[in-house]
């Protein structure tokens, strides 16, 4: 199994990315992982949000597989702690999915299709957070989860 992190845009911020490359070598240790980046949609600022979660989502098409399990990091997911998030990853895993897919959105979040697409939806926060910050949180949280799941000494309850 391998998993799959796709976000639309490139991250702009050179802490940031840094922060991402860290975690990204990390997991790695793992599993076999991947950040897909998909290009922003030309002429995206001058759209409709509407009209512009249809072309984000058009252009996240590309990227799926069959057998994805796809899940929506989503402001209307299903929050966990640290522990439930690990064990959640953990059954997500045994259902057996040849990639598990994680989503970032842009801006303004998914399309209906996309909504319709997913396997799952996960809210890291109530709170409203930059889709390129939310790269490297949820990076240290996938990573965090998989210390949690074998046992290892980086997460403290």
């Amino acid at each position: 199994m391998k998993i799959v992190f796709l976000v639309i845009g490139k991250t702009s911020e050179r802490y940031l990315s840094e922060g991402m490359a860290q975690f990204e070598g990390r997991l790695k240790h793992y599993l076999p992982y991947e950040t897909v980046v998909v290009p922003d949609v030309k002429g995206g600022g001058k759209r409709p949000a509407e009209a512009l979660k249809e072309l984000e989502y058009e252009a996240f098409q590309k990227h799926f597989q069959p057998g994805d399990w796809i899940v929506l990091l989503d402001e209307k997911g299903k929050r966990h702690n640290s522990r439930g998030f690990a064990q959640q990853l953990q059954k997500w895993m045994n259902a057996g999915p040849k990639r598990l897919v994680f989503v970032v959105g842009g801006a303004f979040g998914f399309s209906p299709g996309m909504y319709e697409k997913a396997n799952g939806m996960l809210s890291m926060s109530e709170m409203t957070t930059s889709h390129q910050l939310i790269r490297i949180v949820f990076l240290e949280q996938l990573y965090r989860a998989f210390t949690i799941l074998n046992n290892e000494p980086y997460h403290n309850d």
